[in-house]
């Protein structure tokens, strides 16, 4: 039995190193007879076409907005007040690493392109497309794409943010918004999008705080001191966030808050 076993072997061994060997020959043949290399030739050269430039530089500006989108995901949209919520939920629980950080992410993340999917349709429908047909200029469609996004923010900012930063940035009594600058825009809408999660983190430790002293007052009358409270409450946490369909909540306020305007 064992020498079938080692001829079988063998033979596994062999055929693989037969098949090896055909399939490599072949690859050179196709390689060295029918298969091309591009080579792609990349320089600098002179110009005395207007358009040529703007074409480069518009290139340059697209490749630098992907380099900083994930700073633009966290500053102009849903994202923040989201994950710092579901952030507050696991330490009120008392969960430690459950969920983890990555479905935590997840979840805002998809939750973040349902929340905007409206501004952005509306950013396509008026900056992409029509600058993709040529309709209008690039410059236009800049301004087309960011007036959704500007709209979004105003919406979820408290005007004593805006003004400490109009204030900072020495803008006197703007007008309307169109006179606030986006770099103005940005940090206010920012710490309200933190302070409006902070206020919902305070809402959600509420019940399991009090959950916490109860299960602590009855161990401490029970004499039994050794034992953590966090042992004994985590169960009747997690039962009570269940029971009352905890993500079901959390998920419809946090999605019905950014569309009722904060």
């Amino acid at each position: 039995m064992v020498r079938q076993k080692k001829n079988h072997g063998n033979i596994h061994l062999a055929s693989i190193t037969v098949m090896a060997v055909v399939f490599l020959s072949v690859l050179f043949t196709v390689s060295a007879h029918a298969l091309t290399v591009p080579s792609v030739n990349i320089g600098l050269t002179n110009t005395d076409n207007p358009e040529k430039v703007a074409t480069a530089l518009e290139i340059v500006l697209v490749l630098t907005v992907l380099s900083v989108a994930p700073a633009i995901l966290l500053m102009m949209t849903s994202f923040t007040r989201l994950i710092v919520v579901f952030g507050f939920l696991r330490q009120a629980i008392g969960t430690q690493q459950m969920p983890p950080n990555q479905v935590l992410i997840g979840l805002a993340l998809f939750l973040t392109f349902f929340i905007m999917q409206p501004v952005w349709q509306k950013a396509n429908s008026q900056g992409i497309q029509p600058y993709l047909n040529e309709e209008i200029s690039f410059k236009e469609a800049l301004h087309n794409v960011e007036m959704p996004l500007r709209d979004f923010m105003f919406r979820q900012t408290r005007q004593s943010d805006v003004a400490l930063f109009c204030k900072m940035a020495h803008i006197d009594n703007p007008k309307d918004r169109n006179a606030i600058p986006t770099l103005v825009l940005i940090p206010s809408f920012m710490i309200s999008e933190l302070k409006t999660a902070f206020e919902i983190g305070f809402i959600l430790y509420i019940p399991f705080l009090i959950i916490d002293m109860v299960v602590s007052s009855v161990l401490l009358s029970m004499g039994m001191m050794m034992l953590p409270p966090i042992l004994i409450s985590l169960p009747f946490k997690l039962l009570l966030f269940v029971l009352v369909d905890g993500w079901n909540i959390l998920t419809g306020s946090l999605v019905k808050s950014f569309f009722t305007g904060g």
